[in-house]
């Protein structure tokens, strides 16, 4: 069985993609640990080669166990197909690489991952590409913010650090008119509490790191193609609508359809830039994704109690748990994550700066730690640490200000989650 998309989320995060070995019969996924695979003849190969043929060449390109993780990810998400690849961050380059050239700008939200607004506002200017930093709950400054040159329109689901909720709908119509895809980064939501294409999303990428593979041992990434959006309808993206040169002058949109995306982030992507996910990695996030909405569901009911706790503890200033019926995120919240908001979200602690710094380090249970998604529960001062390179503004609108912590909350006893905090604070706010 290969799980299909009339089969329910639970059955599809244990079978998707899946098939027992045919040499082995092995009935978990093996780990394909080669570089290399011998062609049936010269024929065999060329077909390979000039994408004729589907199959294996070279672990840089294909590998069978990461086909499978591949699968799994596009069938929960409800995608034509995905291209995993060594990182969240890689994930983000590979799904700009087929759509920007020199001069292109993407539009992205100012509430974001640090280290996206640094990857975007810094890195991507040595490929001559721009960004624009934009509230997007200012819908009429996304759509202000999009000109000739815009290629792209990004944003998370959940953002990271605040959990604040994109209101993907908007966003998509604007994108739409526009005629330039949205991605979405769907990590801290996963499949299982949004799937971004029901809004209108053309591409989602995932950091696998986080809550898909769940045990924080493997970083991996991942470009989902929704296969819906017209890469021919304009002259925006010749890398997918006209000849490729070194295809012999093949036109991905126009061969592959709606797996052109996919077929582009493979043959052109992993080929050249070689951000490649290796197999060990993908077999632990396959392992990962099997109890993917049990977590997701004990991540969310441990969040709703906790951040109700937090709410009330005169040593915190605010909580932006959009779970909270005092979030003015909650119903939107409620249509974009119909199952829950997630476990990731923010607390501003009185005293600032030095409270936090104290809070963090005398937590027991809560693991200091540059990560998220983690089955165990984990907290950060992203104005320390993930967001110290912007400037006081960015930090403030990207939702991580001086007197913030970041919490994932993980699958442990909420009680004790809570008693932890609870001694922490007092120590910080002495």
């Amino acid at each position: 069985m290969t799980g299909t998309p009339t089969h329910g989320f639970d059955t599809l995060q244990i079978h998707a993609g899946a098939r027992p070995d045919p040499a082995t019969g092995a009935r978990q996924t093996p780990i394909y640990q080669t570089t290399a695979y011998v062609f049936r003849d010269a024929d065999h190969a060329a077909a390979l080669f000039n994408l004729q043929e589907v199959g294996y060449i070279y672990s840089r390109l294909t590998n069978p166990t990461v086909a499978v993780l591949q699968e799994r990810i596009a069938t929960l998400e409800g995608g034509a197909g995905a291209v995993c690849c060594s990182s969240g961050h890689a994930a983000q380059i590979m799904a700009l690489f087929p759509l920007m050239s020199p001069g292109m700008n993407v539009v992205a939200s100012t509430r974001a991952y640090g280290g996206t607004i640094t990857q975007f506002s810094q890195t991507i200017k040595r490929f001559g590409w721009s960004a624009k930093f934009v509230d997007f709950d200012d819908e009429a400054a996304v759509a202000a913010a999009i000109d000739e040159n815009t290629r792209a329109v990004f944003c998370e689901s959940i953002a990271n650090p605040g959990g604040y909720i994109t209101d993907l709908d908007a966003i998509s119509a604007i994108t739409d008119a526009a005629q330039v895809p949205l991605i979405v980064d769907n990590t801290t939501a996963t499949p299982y509490l949004c799937q971004p294409f029901k809004h209108g999303a053309a591409l989602v990428v995932h950091s696998t790191t986080k809550y898909l593979t769940g045990n924080g041992t493997v970083t991996g990434g991942c470009v989902v193609d929704s296969g819906n959006f017209d890469w021919s309808a304009t002259d925006k993206f010749p890398s997918l609508s006209q000849p490729e040169p070194a295809y012999h002058g093949l036109k991905f949109h126009e061969t592959f359809g709606p797996l052109a995306f996919t077929f582009h982030g493979i043959a052109i992507g992993l080929r050249d830039l070689g951000m490649t996910l290796n197999p060990q990695a993908a077999h632990y996030t396959l392992m990962g994704i099997e109890t993917l909405s049990l977590r997701m569901e004990r991540h969310v009911e441990n969040a709703r109690k906790v951040a109700a706790w937090l709410e009330t503890d005169p040593r915190v200033e605010a909580v932006t748990y959009a779970g909270l019926p005092s979030s003015p995120y909650q119903k939107r919240a409620e249509r974009i994550c119909p199952k829950g908001a997630g476990g990731l979200f923010t607390v501003a602690v009185k005293g600032g700066y030095d409270s936090c710094v104290k809070l963090v380090e005398n937590l027991n249970i809560f693991s200091h730690v540059a990560n998220l998604g983690d089955a165990r529960s984990l907290i950060l001062h992203p104005a320390s640490t993930t967001h110290r390179q912007l400037t006081p503004e960015q930090q403030e609108a990207a939702g991580a200000a001086a007197n913030v912590v970041r919490i994932s909350i993980g699958i442990e006893d909420a009680n004790d989650l809570i008693a932890d905090l609870d001694q922490a604070l007092a120590a910080a706010t002495a």
